[in-house]
């Protein structure tokens, strides 16, 4: 009896762990679907930015080089989609200003992401203001 009741408490312990993991931010690897969709864009653009930009190399896997992209891969492809799509550079342009300020470049990337979610929030609580009066 005793030794069922520890198997018992030692499952619904290990239970309460999986239930207490509060890293929502498990995967490891993206496909090159999923990342498309997170910036809005095609993933031919995302191949072609692979040959523009050396330093963006998703692991590839298996015979069919299926492309898995890493957290980094994705910081990378946030920082070119500001300069390309958001701020309106060409990827020359892009390129060469990453080149030769990377870390600048990647703080003003942060801030303007930053900006835009604070600019959502901003409209979301406007909106709400709105529904009030």
């Amino acid at each position: 009896m005793f030794e069922g009741n520890y198997v018992t408490s030692q499952r619904k312990q290990e239970d309460d762990d999986m239930a207490l993991n509060t890293n929502k931010d498990l995967k490891l690897y993206y496909s090159i679907k999923e990342v498309a969709e997170m910036f809005g864009l095609n993933e031919s653009t995302l191949r072609y930015w692979e040959t523009e930009f050396p330093y963006l190399r998703p692991k590839t896997a298996g015979a069919s080089k299926v492309r898995q992209y890493s957290k980094k891969d994705i910081e990378q492809i946030q920082l070119i989609y500001n300069m390309v799509k958001v701020r309106g550079f060409k990827l020359a342009a892009a390129k060469k200003m990453i080149n030769a300020n990377r870390d600048g470049a990647d703080r003003r990337a942060e801030v303007l992401t930053r900006l835009i979610e604070v600019k959502q929030d901003l409209q979301a609580l406007k909106h709400e203001l709105d529904g009030l009066q």
